[in-house]
Formats: structure tokens, C-alpha cells, sequence
């Protein structure tokens, strides 16, 4: 695969370029890559398109395979089918389980955090406690410690992003430990974001599945992934939520009945042949970006006033903007000709999230028109 071949993306009502249509703005900011998916998804796609009934579909055999198969080969988790309810997408994820929680309990969001964390809790009409996580050795840090200095007695589930976006931290078996271990003496349940799970860019780290540490963390977690971020096909809408506790589980069912919708047949098409045939273009594509994570960040932490973290895994670079001395630095650097995303939507005013995920060329340029800005 040619990740250098630039992707042209106008006419397909992309949401990354539409954003900033008719203007110079180089976008790097929804996380979305500007690279082909695996032909082997296109060809599916294709495949299935010629059948001309569209009609409800069901997750087929090979799909469950896939995807457990998956779960075994890079995470070395033994997930069972049953565990696997299908969601159009993790955002669906975290609402379902935010209606988990009583009206008298609270829900805790680590920050900075991905925006639709921070809107959960109000859209299920729950009380929202947030967790400030500080900089530590270059990287955003979670553990114990910090929960058991800010969760009131109250909370009852945490939100938790591993690997964690945004900063890219990639949780140490001590550190997820750690935090299941409160969670575990608390009684509070853990809905796992795990959607950058095969994201490492980090080239000695490996992600863990929060749930795989124990059967006590499997039996309070309610894993979100998909194969969305690490193939490059988020608009295809397929998710799932991995769910080993049977009540548990069957509360998140119920929680979804009449209002989520199913999952559509390019969704389940798109997904099984990632699963199956997907491996080698990730291998590829990890190799990539993790030369693109090396120059980007090289680059941003030569440039006066900007303070990056080097991303263990995401294709995403978390920066410190306050030292530009601008009072607005997404809209700073969009002046200049680069979109980037804003840290205030992540509970962060002042700093600044850059997707690496695209052509060589384009980083480049969109670093070049950066550095231009640069007081």
C-alpha cells in the first residue's frame, strides 16, 4: 500500500474537509485517516453491493470469527461470542452505559477527554465528576492515586479511555491494575474505550484489554472497540460492546431497546473483512505512522511556544499551545492555514490535538505552514 499517494476527498461529503470547504485549511483534526482502507474491505463492499437487496442483516459466522480471532492474535484475549453485542459506533456506547447509572450516582470522566465522554452524563440526566489528570514523565497519567483523590463516594461508573485519547497514554499492566482494584473495592463499574487498541506506535509497549487482567475486572467492564479507527472505515457504523457479565450485559441490552439502531450490512461487511484480511495493510500502515509520529512530533517540539507529548499509541499528538501567548490557538493556527482540534472541547483551553494520520506531503506542509505561524 502507498500511504504517500495523496487521497482526494472532495465530492464524498467528508466531514474532516467539508468542515473548512472553500478555504485554505489543511484539516488534521476529526481522527480519521487520509489513506485508502484494505482493499480487501473495498472489495467486500463491492461484492456485496451487487447483490440489489439491501434488507436487514444479521452479524454473520465469519464476522464473530473475525473478531474474535482478533481479540486472540493481538491482545491474547479469549472473548466468546455471546460476550459481543453490536453497536453503530462507541459514542452509542458510552450513552447506553451512562443510563446504567441511578439517579442518585455519579459518573466520572478523567480530563482532558475526548468531548462525547463529557456529554454522556447530560444526556442520560446524571451527575458528571471530573477527573484532572496531569503531565508526568512526558505522558498523561491515570491510576489509583489520582482516583481516589477526586471520586466522591457516590460515583458508580468511570469512563475510562485506553489507550487514552487524547495524549496517547498506553496503560501499563500496573496502572490498569491499579484502577480496577479501586473500582473493584468501590463497586464501580468500568466502561473501557478501547477504540485505539491496535494503534501502538509505541514499538515495545503492547495495549491490555482492561477486561482481560481478571475475571473480577471482566465481570465490572463493559469494553467499547471497533474496527473503525484502526482500518479507516468510521463511516461504515459498526461497533460492539464486549460484555462478559450476563446481567450486565443484558442491563446494556435493555438499555438499548427500541432506540439504538442495528447495525447496517455494509457495516458487518466492512468489518468482517478487516477482521479476516486486514492484518497485513495494519501492519503497514502501523510502520507509517509511527515514521510520521517521529517526524511530527520532532518538528512540533522545535517550534517556540509549543510543548507536545509523544503519543505511545493513537496517530494523534496532544500539545501544550499556552506558550504561543495567543488567546485562541486552534483559531490561531486556522488563520494560518491548518486545522487542527481545539483542547478547550476536551476540558483543556490552550492546548491543541494534531491527527499524523495522512500523506507524508500533507504533514509536511501543514508542519511547514505551522512553523510560519510561530511567534
Amino acid at each position: 500500500m502507498d500511504f504517500d499517494q495523496p487521497m482526494d476527498r472532495t465530492g464524498t461529503s467528508s466531514l474532516k474537509w467539508e468542515w473548512f470547504k472553500d478555504r485554505d485549511v489543511l484539516p488534521l483534526w476529526v481522527a480519521d485517516m487520509d489513506f485508502a482502507a484494505p482493499e480487501a474491505v473495498t472489495t467486500a463492499l463491492v461484492r456485496r453491493s451487487h447483490h440489489p437487496v439491501y434488507g436487514y442483516t444479521l452479524p454473520s459466522d465469519a464476522l464473530y470469527e473475525g473478531i474474535l480471532g482478533h481479540m486472540k492474535r493481538y491482545f491474547h484475549w479469549e472473548v466468546k461470542r455471546e460476550w459481543v453485542v453490536f453497536i453503530p459506533g462507541v459514542v452509542t456506547g458510552f450513552n447506553i452505559v451512562a443510563r446504567l447509572v441511578g439517579e442518585a450516582e455519579s459518573i466520572a470522566v478523567p480530563t482532558p477527554a475526548y468531548p462525547p465522554f463529557l456529554a454522556a452524563a447530560k444526556n442520560a440526566q446524571r451527575e458528571m465528576v471530573t477527573v484532572p489528570l496531569s503531565v508526568e514523565n512526558g505522558r498523561i497519567a491515570i491510576n489509583r492515586t489520582v482516583l481516589e483523590a477526586h471520586l466522591p463516594l457516590n460515583t458508580k461508573l468511570l469512563m475510562l479511555c485506553t489507550p487514552y485519547n487524547p495524549g496517547g497514554t498506553l496503560l501499563t499492566r500496573e496502572e490498569l491494575s491499579g484502577i480496577v482494584d479501586f473500582c473493584q473495592e468501590r463497586d464501580i463499574l468500568i466502561c473501557s474505550d478501547e477504540i485505539h487498541a491496535d494503534l501502538v506506535m509505541s514499538e515495545t509497549g503492547r495495549h491490555i484489554p482492561t477486561a482481560s487482567l481478571s475475571p473480577a475486572a471482566s465481570a465490572r467492564t463493559i469494553t467499547l472497540m471497533a474496527p473503525s479507527k484502526t482500518f479507516n472505515i468510521p463511516g461504515l457504523g459498526c461497533a460492539m460492546a464486549i460484555i462478559e457479565n450476563e446481567a450486565l450485559r443484558t442491563r446494556f441490552q435493555d438499555a438499548m431497546a427500541g432506540i439504538v439502531p442495528y447495525v447496517n450490512l455494509m457495516g458487518y461487511e466492512g468489518a468482517m473483512a478487516a477482521y479476516i484480511h486486514g492484518g497485513p495493510w495494519l501492519k503497514e500502515v502501523i510502520t507509517y505512522l509511527r515514521a510520521n509520529r517521529d517526524y511530527a512530533f520532532g518538528r512540533l517540539a522545535a517550534m517556540a511556544g509549543l510543548s507536545p507529548l509523544l503519543p505511545e499509541a493513537t496517530y494523534l499528538i496532544w500539545m501544550d499551545a499556552r506558550g504561543l501567548g495567543v488567546k485562541d490557538p486552534a483559531a490561531f493556527f486556522e488563520e494560518n492555514g491548518v486545522g487542527l482540534s481545539d483542547g478547550a472541547h476536551f476540558g483543556a483551553p490552550g492546548w491543541l490535538r494534531l491527527n499524523f494520520a495522512c500523506p507524508r506531503a500533507l504533514l509536511t506542509e501543514a508542519l511547514d505552514r505551522m512553523e510560519r505561524a510561530v511567534p
